[in-house]
Parts: C-alpha cells; sequence; structure tokens
C-alpha cells in the first residue's frame, strides 16, 4: 500500500510543487489549505491524474481546535501516513519597532506553533516517519526588516533539533532552508532577479531545487535533525 505525505500549505507555491513531485514519486497525499479552496482542488485534480490517492484538509492552523484536529483526521481518513512537510508560512515585511501583538502572534501561529504540534501529533500517532520542516536562508542571520518572520523560522531550526533528538529513532526530522527561489506574492520579478547579484552562486533558483533536496532527505535514511540550504550560498554571506 502507498506511504501517505501530509503537506501543509499544499495548495499553492513551493506547496504545491512539493504535493506534485511526491504523487509522482508515488506517496498518497493529503493536502492541507486553509483559505485557497479553489487551489486546493484544482492541485488534487492534478495529483489524482498522477495515479495516486488526494485528500483535502481544510484548517486554519492559527485556530487552536483545528489545529489540533488535523493530524489525527488525517491519520482516521488515510492511516497510511508517513511523512509530514511542515510547508506553510506566512511572510510579512516589519521591523521590530513596526511589529505589534497581532502581526507577531500570526507569525508565530503559522511558522512555529503549528509545526511544533503538528510534529507532536505525528509522533504520537505514527511512531515511525519522517518530518521536513521548510525554512528559510535567513535562520542564518539577523534581518531585522523581517522581525516576527525571521524569529519564528530561528525557533522552528530549534525545533527540528530538539524534535529529531526526541523522536529518535522511529521518527527522523530535517530541514530545507531555501533561499531565492520564488518572488514574494505580488513582487517584482525583476527586484526578485536583481537580489541574485548579492550571493555567491549569482543566481536565483526554484522549486525543482527544493523537491530535489526534500527527495534527497527522504531517502537518506541516516540523517537526522540536519538542515539543507537551497540558497546559492546565501548563508554564507
Amino acid at each position: 500500500m502507498a506511504k501517505t505525505v501530509l503537506i501543509t500549505g499544499g495548495a499553492k507555491r513551493i506547496g504545491r510543487e512539493l504535493a506534485l513531485s511526491m504523487a509522482s514519486a508515488a506517496y498518497n497525499i493529503a493536502l492541507h489549505y486553509s483559505s485557497s479552496a479553489e487551489e486546493a482542488e484544482k492541485t488534487a485534480e492534478e495529483i489524482r491524474g498522477r495515479g495516486v490517492e488526494c485528500q483535502t484538509f481544510q484548517c486554519d492552523l492559527r485556530e487552536e481546535r483545528e489545529l489540533l484536529e488535523l493530524v489525527p483526521r488525517v491519520a482516521g481518513r488515510m492511516p497510511e501516513l508517513e511523512v509530514l512537510i511542515n510547508s506553510a508560512s506566512i511572510f510579512r515585511k516589519g521591523a521590530i519597532a513596526e511589529t505589534g501583538p497581532e502581526f507577531f502572534d500570526s507569525h508565530l501561529a503559522i511558522n512555529l506553533k503549528a509545526p511544533f504540534f503538528l510534529s507532536r501529533d505525528f509522533a504520537k500517532l505514527c511512531r515511525r516517519g519522517q518530518i521536513i520542516n521548510l525554512l528559510d536562508t535567513r535562520v542564518a542571520r539577523n534581518d531585522y526588516g523581517y522581525a516576527a518572520y525571521t524569529l519564528a523560522k530561528k525557533a522552528l531550526l530549534e525545533l527540528t533539533r530538539l524534535s529529531a533528538r526526541e523522536f529518535a529513532p522511529g521518527i527522523r526530522v530535517n530541514a530545507v532552508a531555501p533561499g531565492l527561489i520564488l518572488p514574494p506574492e505580488g513582487g517584482s520579478k525583476e527586484a526578485f532577479e536583481k537580489m541574485a547579484g548579492k550571493i555567491p552562486l549569482r543566481k536565483t533558483g526554484g522549486p525543482l531545487d527544493v523537491l530535489r533536496a526534500v527527495e534527497y532527505l527522504l531517502k537518506a535514511d541516516f540523517l537526522t535533525g540536519q538542515v539543507i540550504y537551497v540558497d546559492g550560498g546565501e548563508h554564507l554571506e
């Protein structure tokens, strides 16, 4: 029987690409989305066209009751759950001086609290498997222009290490830290491409680079607690 992967934020952007890639690798897909119902169903239909099962799961990860019900819902409907990919993210600009409590709480809720409790519940219900967290190359430096976001992702890095130790040996936990992969939603493609001139490899990446890193982690059964920076060397700056 095919294994199942739960991908949060799987309707759009990198989450969508991960879902399609995992489907091509013969995984059944539990596709989480929050408000992107139309995009989620389009992605699900494309996944089903690749010959695997795909079920969609709506959940507002900021709502505690919904958050705590998500993994049990998925495991109840798709009992071969063996992989959790924490891809859902909120990314908004704001220095500390510009950050209010609501803005701060929303970033911590999506980028840290949700992966924390989803990982906890996955470990309780699945016992064996893998967790992959999507970080950001910003975890290697202090980007005060995105203070709440960067702080949450730095904490997710530490969660990756903590949970890798606690959940071993049955569950491996690793992370991928992308850099210039996709322009921000609503952002200028030209400005995005211009940023490549500031990093060692002098070019942007693409979703395929992230997919290759995830594929490697899934197969590398002697790795846990590791981070792969998919950023053209940006974290070295």
